[in-house]
């Protein structure tokens, strides 16, 4: 995440151990308390505290002066992307919060239990999400929007929070890969030199039908569902959350869209809640700046890690590993490439948490894989898209996971099992490898 990824580094494995340390701590606190019974295991050991010690630990592995490790450390956490992640965090925490407050999200779920069948609600989060993703080209602008409502969908009806919420994040998902604008499909057609149209010819014949599979496992999940009766609404309490999705659809940045969220939902509550007024504003506000505030340093702390680990040359030793890896697939020439590209994004993202930073990791040496074994770049354009979205979309340091877990008090880790879009389209996606699907039509 720095600007010296263009310098080339010695590839070095002991790099990689920073993040190896945090996870162990993390996800080993979490297991260990889920097996002797501890309630919200997960949250007994926070998440930035656990990042502590891998940040010594990359300062102590830096090969050069402290001071110059700290300066690395500092420019992975203040990269425009992290700021901008930061930026999405905290309003999107004050929207959820300000619109909570007034009654905005009870307004919006009464609403959609009038007009949606609960055996639909579901399906119906899914399919909003990918729509907005899609036209905004960002998963965490569409997260912030839609989890609020989920959430409060979860509230008044029987379904599950993990499966709803679940429902948006793979909504995002789909749109982060899929849409024209996402910087991930940017990333991807100019490391492999196609245009983004040919790149979407391939990745919508595995995108759309993983995500017919994933409305059809949420229509099947809600059979049975009970039908509720909606309570009377406020439809003025309904507008900050329309003007939201509108702003969505007409391409606005995603942080003038949170904030005209914010301020929309602010001036709605004071002229029409009598006992909202602007010092419950003002704890509205800064009780969402502090929800969001443990994910938001984790986001930060986890990106000078990352700097220093690429720095190191970490991230170059494991891409040439799988590099040499990908002639011991014995597959046939295309199908072991395409493996190898596959894989070369996927570690990436392991290990960065950021899907576009590791397209553009990799996408070099993707390229390379894709000229020695004949692999269509078009293809591989879709494969760096398809398998960073479904990594970025699973793993539990991840920005997309973090925001909405969040947002809906949940553990990451409760949450993986349940974006089901995710593991459906890495199953089409690895049908599409050994099929050899779509068939493309030779260049003229």
């Amino acid at each position: 995440m720095s600007s010296d990824s263009q310098v080339k580094v010695p590839a070095r494995a002991f790099a990689l151990l920073p993040l190896i340390v945090f996870l162990t701590i993390f996800l080993g606190s979490g297991i260990y308390h889920s097996i002797i019974g501890t309630e919200f295991a997960f949250y007994q050991v926070k998440a930035p505290v656990a990042a502590l010690p891998a940040i010594v630990l990359a300062i102590l592995l830096y090969r050069g002066k402290i001071n110059d490790a700290i300066e690395t450390f500092m420019k992975g956490a203040s990269h425009p992307n992290l700021i901008l992640m930061f930026m999405v965090f905290m309003l999107a925490g004050a929207f959820a919060s300000v619109s909570s407050a007034i009654g905005s999200v009870d307004a919006t779920v009464q609403l959609g239990l009038s007009v949606i069948a609960p055996e639909f609600v579901l399906p119906m989060l899914f399919i909003i999400a990918a729509f907005i993703a899609t036209a905004m080209g960002t998963s965490m602008g569409t997260i912030a929007a839609c989890a609020p409502i989920a959430f409060g969908f979860t509230q008044v009806t029987e379904i599950e929070v993990v499966y709803a919420i679940g429902a948006v994040v793979g909504g995002a998902m789909f749109g982060d890969n899929l849409s024209m604008i996402s910087d991930t499909t940017i990333a991807a057609t100019n490391s492999q030199k196609v245009q983004l149209r040919d790149k979407f010819k391939v990745n919508v014949w595995i995108a759309v039908p993983a995500s017919i599979v994933s409305i059809c496992i949420y229509l099947f999940m809600s059979q049975g569902s009970q039908a509720i009766e909606h309570k009377a609404y406020n439809a003025w309490l309904i507008l900050p959350y329309l003007a939201v999705f509108i702003l969505a659809f007409s391409r606005l940045h995603v942080l003038a869209v949170l904030t005209i969220g914010v301020l929309l939902s602010s001036l709605i509550g004071l002229v029409i809640q009598p006992e909202f007024n602007f010092l419950s504003l003002n704890n509205s506000i800064y009780d969402g700046f502090t929800g969001m505030f443990e994910v938001a340093l984790l986001s930060i702390f986890l990106g000078g890690i990352s700097a220093i680990m690429q720095k190191e040359g970490g991230l170059e030793w494991l891409i040439q590993r799988i590099y040499s890896m990908t002639r011991y697939f014995k597959v046939g020439a295309e199908r072991a490439g395409e493996i190898g590209i596959s894989f070369l994004v996927i570690f990436s993202n392991l290990f960065v948490a950021n899907n576009t930073v590791a397209i553009i990791l990799s996408g070099d040496m993707a390229r390379e894989v894709a000229k020695e074994y004949g692999v269509d770049p078009k293809r591989a354009a879709a494969l760096l898209d398809i398998f960073s979205c479904v990594v970025q979309g699973l793993i539990p340091y991840g920005a997309q996971l973090l925001l909405a877990c969040s947002i809906a008090k949940l553990s990451p880790v409760e949450l993986i099992g349940s974006v089901y879009y995710c593991w459906v389209l890495a199953i089409f996606a690895i049908l599409a490898i050994l099929l050899r699907y779509p068939k493309l039509k030779a260049a003229a």
